[in-house]
């Protein structure tokens, strides 16, 4: 069974992600900060299918990421890595003007060296991926537009995503996708915005099908909105 590692897969995008592909009967190893919620979500996707285990910790630290790598090394190899753990930087979101640098510092850390550093653990399995290796970054509609508040976050994503586009130039044999999932109602949203009535926005098990997509079809590296792969399907 292919293998994959999610990031930030205790609830929200991560979670659905995971449970899609458990359904699919992938192997996975997830990842979050927050050991019990962890848990509770390998629990319940590990009846699904394939196996699942949960490592808990801290995507910044670089002993964490080399345990995930480790995990997935031991399901015997590595197939998809999903760099979707992020941070704000400021909760809830604030104007440049306030925006306090040490939570910038923690929004690059997170969501831009932390991600590289686990692309640069993973690289040796993906590379020898019989199905291909496959890199997806999470990114935002913030990474491109100019929202007022969202300076620091979305800063990090468009370092991010060049990032990502590097990473498809440098590695031919990989596919290395930047998919922005549009609107969803997460508790990252509810974080930046809580005074934003978010409970019309989509859940975000309805952007699942645009990642599937990317899977089952392997476009070219490149960046993708999930809203356009999913009118498209």
């Amino acid at each position: 069974m292919p293998v994959a590692i999610i990031t930030g897969a205790s609830k929200g995008l991560g979670r659905a992600l995971a449970a899609a592909l458990a359904e699919r009967g992938w192997d996975l190893v997830l990842d979050a900060r927050t050991d019990a919620v962890l848990r509770e979500a390998a629990r319940e996707l590990g009846g699904r299918g394939g196996r699942v285990r949960a490592v808990s910790g801290d995507v910044t630290d670089a002993g964490h990421r080399t345990a995930l790598v480790a995990a997935a090394r031991a399901f015997g190899g590595l197939d998809l890595l999903v760099n979707n753990a992020s941070a704000l930087g400021a909760e809830p979101l604030v104007r440049l003007e306030a925006h306090p640098l040490d939570g910038l510092r923690q929004a690059l850390e997170t969501n831009v060296v932390a991600a590289l550093g686990l692309v640069q653990e993973a690289l040796p399995l993906l590379r020898a991926s019989r199905a291909g290796g496959a890199v997806v970054s999470v990114s935002s509609d913030a990474a491109a537009e100019a929202y007022e508040t969202w300076g620091g976050y979305g800063a990090s994503k468009a370092a991010l995503d060049q990032l990502t586009a590097v990473l498809g130039a440098e590695e031919p044999g990989l596919r290395v996708w930047a998919v922005d999932p549009g609107d969803m109602r997460t508790d990252l949203y509810q974080a930046a915005v809580p005074v934003d009535d978010s409970s019309g926005r989509p859940l975000p098990q309805t952007v699942v099908p645009a990642f599937l997509r990317l899977l089952d079809e392997r476009p070219a590296s490149g960046r993708y909105a999930a809203p356009a792969l999913l009118s498209a399907s």
